[in-house]
C-alpha cells in the first residue's frame, strides 16, 4: 500500500481542475482579486486544448514563461556554473551534516559497488524510457486526450495499471527474463502516461527540475553509499508515517471548504515542501536498502533482482520531480 502514498499528486489535481473556474480550493489563498473590466468578448471559439493547458499550468500555481534573455553568450556559461555550483554545494553539505560516521569495513566491495550501478543503470533507463513515452504521446495528443476526460476515471485506471504493473514485476521471478523486463517497461510506460500533461510546461523549466533533482539525489545517495552499514534502515517506519501525512495534506482540498484558506496554505505547503523532504529521505533509505540486499544476495540469502531495486528510487525521482517543477515554476512567478 505504500505505492498509493508515494504516487505525485499534482498531475491528478490538475486533472481535478478541468471541471472547476481557475481559482480551485487549493490556490484561493494565492488569487488576487481583480476588479471586474468590460472587455469586448471575441466570436471566435476558444481552443480546448489552450484551456486545458492553462488549467495544468495553474496547477503548479502559475503558468512559467521563459524571459528574455540577452544574446550574450556569458548568460549561458553563467547559469550552467550556477546549476554545476548548487549540485556540487549540495554534494558537499549534505556529506558533512549526514556522513560523519564512514564505513569502518575498507570501503565498499565489489559485489556492492557492482549491485549497486546496476540498480543506478536500470534507475536512469526507466526514467528515460517515461521521459521519451511522455514526450511521444504528449506530440500524438494523448495529453489533450487524457485531460478532457473524466479526472476521476483517469485516477482510478491511473492507479489500477500503476499497481497492477509494480506489483506484477516485483513478484515475478528475475530468472524469468521477458515477462520480468516487459511488465517493468509496462510500468514506465504507465507511468509516462499520467505524467505526460508535465509536457504542457516549458521545457526549459522541464529540464532544470530534473537537473536539480538529479543532483539532489546524487548527493544523497552517496552520503548513503558512503555510509555505515545499515546505519540509515531504522527510517523505514518514519518515512512511511511521514509520507501519509504528506499524502492526506495532497487531499486537505477535497474535504476542507474553500473559506478554510489558511489551513489550504498550510496543508500545500506540507505537501510541497514536505513531500520533498520526505523522498529525500526515502532515497537515504533505498540506496541503504539495495547495499542491505547486495550482501543478502551475496550470502545466497536472496535472489539478486536488479529491477525491484530500480523500482524505488524511480517513484523517488518522480515525487522529487514533480515538486521540483512546481517550485521552480512559484518562483518564476513570483518574478514576474
Amino acid at each position: 500500500m505504500a505505492f498509493f502514498l508515494r504516487r505525485p499528486f499534482a498531475v491528478s489535481t490538475a486533472l481535478r481542475q478541468i471541471s472547476k473556474p481557475a481559482n480551485s480550493a487549493r490556490f484561493i489563498h494565492n488569487t488576487h482579486f481583480k476588479p471586474p473590466t468590460t472587455t469586448t468578448t471575441t466570436t471566435g471559439p476558444v481552443s480546448i486544448l489552450a484551456k486545458s493547458r492553462q488549467t495544468f499550468q495553474n496547477a503548479f500555481r502559475r503558468t512559467y514563461m521563459q524571459p528574455s534573455y540577452s544574446s550574450q553568450g556569458g548568460n549561458a556559461t553563467q547559469k550552467l556554473l550556477y546549476g554545476a555550483a548548487i549540485v556540487g554545494g549540495t554534494i558537499l553539505a549534505t556529506n558533512m551534516i549526514f556522513n560523519r560516521e564512514t564505513r569502518e569495513d575498507g570501503g565498499m566491495p565489489h559485489y556492492e559497488r557492482s549491485y549497486l550501478n546496476e540498480t543506478f543503470m536500470h534507475t536512469g533507463l526507466g526514467v528515460g524510457i517515461i521521459a521519451i513515452a511522455a514526450r511521444a504521446l504528449h506530440t500524438s495528443g494523448w495529453s489533450y486526450r487524457l485531460m478532457a476526460s473524466s479526472p476521476w476515471a483517469v485516477i482510478g485506471l491511473g492507479l489500477v495499471a500503476s499497481v497492477g504493473t509494480m506489483y506484477g514485476t516485483l513478484y515475478t521471478s528475475p530468472d524469468n527474463y521477458l515477462m520480468k523486463y516487459g511488465l517493468w517497461t509496462a510500468f514506465n510506460v504507465t507511468q509516462a502516461a499520467l505524467l505526460s500533461p508535465l509536457m504542457f510546461m516549458s521545457p526549459a523549466l522541464l529540464a532544470r527540475a530534473g537537473l536539480y533533482t538529479v543532483g539532489l539525489m546524487g548527493s544523497i545517495a552517496f552520503v548513503g553509499a558512503t555510509a555505515k552499514q545499515d546505519k540509515y534502515l531504522y527510517l523505514g517506519g518514519p518515512l512511511l508515517a511521514g509520507v501519509t501525512i504528506v499524502a492526506l495534506s495532497g487531499l486537505a482540498p477535497l474535504v476542507l471548504p474553500v473559506t478554510a484558506t489558511r489551513t489550504l496554505m498550510w496543508s500545500e505547503k506540507l505537501w510541497l515542501y514536505g513531500g520533498l523532504a520526505v523522498f529525500g529521505g526515502f532515497t537515504l533509505y533505498d540506496v541503504q536498502k539495495i547495499l542491505h540486499h547486495a550482501r543478502m544476495a551475496q550470502r545466497g540469502l536472496i535472489n539478486k533482482d536488479i529491477v525491484n531495486e530500480s523500482i524505488s528510487l524511480e517513484l523517488d525521482f518522480i515525487n522529487i520531480f514533480v515538486r521540483m517543477v512546481q517550485i521552480l515554476g512559484m518562483r518564476s512567478s513570483n518574478r514576474k
